[in-house]
């Protein structure tokens, strides 16, 4: 029985074609914090998968597509006891079993809600690696200063060590992309930050909430009445801060744990 899998535009699919680009995203893998377990998300029809099993570790699938699930088990020998649902809504009592690390040609619709659920579950997540529509790898690797660093730079780099790999062009997909992607890794730094995650969350938004904007007006919704800014950071914008500068602003503000 040949399934044959359309890509879905809703699900945000562009099906990886080219061996050489899926062999060099499975080999970004490093085992970093000892994990034993991958979960590739949106492995579609299975490209960067046969890949992935060439690598020492067990391989969980995270699709959500009844028609790429069903291709994988009846046309690749993959079993139903392969896959978990949804990556978004996986269980958290899941992932506390051992180490795991992430992987995938994530959809671009849902990439960095996926770079986020990775933040939250990072206890358990010593790595992840994957490819991006190009422009978002570029914003979570980005340092501070430039004028892509952002949001998702600064929560993403606070917690891991972020790094831009290689650039994949529109070709090696079907249907290919109207723009170019970016493969990535993140690692895991060996300690958190040293104040509440929900405060750095809370400070890093406001502050590029108005970017354009000095600090002392951007982040007046959390700033308290009487601070006194000993950094001396409130007459610069959220770009010009580093991941660090954050860290420092937020227990300023807060206070630490």
């Amino acid at each position: 029985m040949n399934i044959k899998v359309r890509p879905k535009k809703q699900l945000g699919q562009h099906f990886l074609t080219d061996h050489n680009t899926a062999k060099r995203i499975a080999n970004t893998l490093t085992g970093y914090g000892d994990y034993k377990s991958v979960i590739e998300v949106g492995p579609g029809t299975g490209m960067l998968t046969q890949y992935l099993r060439e690598q020492p570790y067990s391989l969980i699938l995270s699709e959500v597509d009844q028609e790429s699930i069903d291709h994988l088990i009846n046309e690749k020998g993959y079993h139903s006891s392969d896959f978990i649902g949804d990556f978004l809504q996986i269980d958290p009592a899941y992932l506390s079993k051992e180490q795991v690390a992430v992987t995938g040609n994530f959809p671009y619709n849902i990439s960095t809600q996926i770079v986020f659920k990775v933040i939250e579950h990072r206890e358990r997540i010593p790595e992840m690696t994957g490819m991006f529509q190009k422009e978002v790898a570029q914003r979570i690797c980005a340092p501070h200063g430039s004028k892509v660093y952002g949001i998702i730079s600064v929560l993403t780099q606070a917690f891991f060590h972020a790094e831009y790999l290689f650039t994949v062009n529109e070709g090696v997909f079907n249907p290919p992309p109207k723009v170019k992607s970016g493969v990535i890794r993140l690692q895991r730094l060996p300690s958190s930050p040293n104040c509440k995650t929900e405060d750095l969350f809370r400070v890093v938004k406001t502050a590029f909430n108005q970017r354009r904007k000095m600090l002392s007006n951007a982040l007046k919704p959390v700033l308290p009445e009487d601070y006194v800014d000993e950094m001396k950071v409130l007459s610069k914008r959220a770009e010009q801060l580093s991941v660090a500068d954050f860290i420092d602003l937020t227990r300023s503000i807060y206070g630490g744990h």
